[in-house]
């Protein structure tokens, strides 16, 4: 092991995804937080090689689990988190909160984060404004199109193949899931300040606090609060990058970061190479508005063998051609649900065209399909190049020894982009938020 003493992080979390992970990796990126960001629990060695990193985070898959999957393996993630010291532990959900008793569980982890870090109430933080996510009143509202829509109405999320949102209050939509009762600090407590009485008085009784949250200052506030509680003990929260950024709001006014600087956006690359197996509508027209800026798409049969596609993919590439292969052109039917084993077929079928044609930028769209994919390519972390768009930065790819190190990846959540944002990617233009 390295002699390098290792430093007590700021701040550690759990992805629930890989998406959902480099979602934060890019929230601490352009704020100047050095992070990495391990694809698996790592060693003391490994850790020691990244000891000046001030946030550390692993990316995982519970996202699409099962709650005995997360019986056996949230526990040694959590304590290994535990062990690193920091002032928070935040398991990272997506800000649609997309979860099931039988998938995904976020109370089941809640249940075990406490069996861990301790008994106090878990802070629940959902709302991320930079993603066009609120929440009212206990409520959860999401963006499409520009336009806010209470999540059992959202057009993607109440028709999402596993996890549809049926229930956009979040109290109720967790006590499917667990028998934690959850308390709420609503919105008006924040133009008073009364966020810390209201919280003493909610979690009394309660094994979890959900908190309202539709503007930086209500995250801030939030933010504060638990801070303050980290003073005392570690602590346990659940959230989307809305808690992330609401640290990183509060850490500057404390002074434990630098003023924020203008990030170098990304060189632009001849050729892109993109992997969607999401069914979002929104992806859907990025695949279509792609074609029009020269990509080469691909269709993904799921019932026929991959050659051709594979020989078409690389003979674009050869041409100094972008090439998009997709498996989906909007919503599907639950029963199409590609599960784990597609995922990692489709991770092998990118692996191939990779090494053949040497690419060295990839963007890979869908949760489930980046979390099993990028698997197959035995990555050991990734760290912040460049913003893309809102929750989607471009990674580094460390893999010391392997033909992929070295190698530019971003991951997309299927809502996230404008129409255009393939080309962006290619290009090298930051969208904002």
């Amino acid at each position: 092991m390295s002699a390098r003493k290792l430093s007590r992080p700021l701040y550690a979390f759990y992805g629930d995804d890989f998406t959902g992970s480099t979602d934060v990796l890019e929230s601490l990126g352009i704020n100047g937080v050095d992070t990495v960001l391990f694809t698996c629990m790592p060693t003391s060695r490994e850790l020691a090689a990244f000891s000046p990193c001030r946030a550390i985070g692993i990316a995982g898959e519970s996202r699409s689990r099962t709650p005995a999957w997360m019986n056996l393996n949230l526990p040694p993630v959590f304590r290994a988190l535990r062990r690193l010291g920091a002032p928070i532990n935040h398991y990272k959900v997506c800000s649609t909160f997309d979860s099931s008793p039988r998938v995904g569980s976020i109370g089941r982890a809640m249940e075990i984060g406490r069996e861990i870090f301790g008994p106090q109430p878990v802070p629940i933080v959902v709302g991320a404004p930079r993603l066009g996510r609120s929440v009212v009143f206990g409520n959860l509202y999401a963006t499409a199109g520009g336009e806010y829509y209470r999540i059992d109405r959202h057009p993607s999320m109440r028709r999402h193949p596993v996890t549809p949102m049926t229930e956009p209050d979040l109290r109720k939509h967790l006590n499917r899931q667990t028998s934690l009762r959850t308390g709420l600090v609503d919105l008006t407590s924040f133009p008073s300040r009364s966020i810390d009485a209201q919280f003493q008085k909610q979690q009394e009784g309660a094994q979890a606090v959900l908190f309202d949250g539709f503007n930086d200052a209500m995250l801030e506030q939030t933010a504060r609060l638990i801070w303050k509680r980290a003073a005392s003990r570690p602590v346990f929260a659940v959230g989307s990058s809305g808690l992330t950024h609401g640290l990183l709001l509060h850490w500057r006014a404390l002074g434990l970061i630098p003023a924020a600087k203008p990030i170098a956006p990304s060189k632009p690359v001849d050729r892109l190479l993109v992997l969607s197996g999401s069914c979002s509508p929104v992806t859907a027209r990025q695949i279509r508005r792609a074609r029009q800026d020269g990509f080469s798409s691909i269709g993904l049969d799921r019932q026929a063998p991959w050659a051709s596609q594979a020989a078409h993919a690389l003979a674009a590439l050869a041409r100094e051609e972008s090439v998009v292969l997709y498996t989906a052109l909007g919503p599907q039917r639950p029963d199409l649900n590609r599960g784990e084993m597609f995922g990692e077929a489709l991770g092998k079928l990118l692996r191939r065209i990779v090494l053949e044609s040497k690419v060295r930028r990839i963007l890979i769209a869908g949760g489930d399909t980046a979390t099993y994919a990028i698997k197959q390519f035995g990555l050991h972390a990734l760290t912040f190049a460049a913003s893309l768009a809102p929750g989607v930065p471009l990674c580094g790819v460390h893999a010391p020894g392997s033909p992929f190190h070295g190698i530019e990846l971003a991951l997309k959540g299927g809502q996230m982009g404008s129409d255009d944002f393939f080309a962006h990617v290619r290009d090298g233009v930051a969208e904002m938020g």
